[in-house]
């Protein structure tokens, strides 16, 4: 089943594999002048507060556990790091702790800089969170997840909180829709840039699209016809509408 995308005012989002975001995201670092920091910084950020509006008016009460691996680990550690600095109860479990990219280190530095706890992939407890966030793999078109994302994956679905994930559930290939093994069961899925053409709506939860900051002319540039929908917003809601 292919997919076209909307918000909920009805502007039109095209939809990519999750190569072609890739390529949409080197051009507009290698050539647009965008930094990668900088992509980081607002996928962050818009996980931080899409994550306080799925916990609603009791946000600061509620325990928040942020699970980072090495693919999309920067944006997930860099979320819990706004959400401790706006007081929240947030911990931090890295998948791999000894093999952090440059960006994911620096921004680990950031994180314990606010006092905030990490917990280790071995020593979760139960139940205890009100909301997991999944920064593991992100949009991908890898094999089925294995080792301690895989275990990670399945922890998470079974203790019984809601689950946001970032740009793709973990374990779905974000172009095609499969997941031949474990895979994130999401509550919402905040996804980045463009929506990716596997995320259906049965595996996504609710969907919703961040601005990274991607400048207008690298969609024209690579022929992507693109209307911006964000407005006034750096989050909007989408649903998905099947095509022939």
């Amino acid at each position: 089943m292919r997919l076209a995308f909307e918000t909920i005012h009805g502007i039109s989002v095209p939809a990519v594999t999750a190569a072609r975001m890739q390529e949409i995201c080197r051009v507009a670092c290698q050539d647009a002048g965008l930094l990668c920091p900088q992509v980081v910084e607002n996928a962050g950020r818009s996980l931080a507060s899409t994550a306080i509006r799925m916990l609603g008016s009791h946000w600061m009460e509620s325990r928040i556990l942020v699970l980072a691996g090495q693919l999309n680990g920067a944006a997930g550690i860099c979320a819990a790091r706004h959400l401790a600095n706006r007081g929240a109860a947030v911990s931090l479990c890295l998948s791999h702790p000894r093999r952090l990219s440059e960006g994911s280190t620096s921004q680990h530095r950031a994180y314990r800089a606010t006092g905030s706890s990490t917990v280790s992939a071995r020593q979760l407890p139960g139940d205890d969170f009100d909301l997991v966030v999944d920064a593991l793999t992100g949009a991908v078109e890898e094999p089925a997840p294995s080792g301690v994302v895989r275990d990670l994956i399945q922890w998470a679905n079974d203790i019984g909180a809601p689950l946001l994930s970032l740009d793709a559930p973990s374990g779905v290939n974000a172009s095609t829709g499969e997941h031949p093994g474990s895979f994130i069961r999401a509550t919402q899925t905040m996804t980045l840039g463009l929506p990716k053409t596997g995320l259906l709506p049965h595996l996504t939860g609710s969907l919703t699209l961040a601005d990274i900051g991607i400048p207008l002319g690298v969609f024209s540039r690579l022929g992507i016809c693109y209307t911006p929908p964000f407005g006034v917003d750096y989050v909007v809601a989408l649903r998905a509408l099947p095509t022939a």
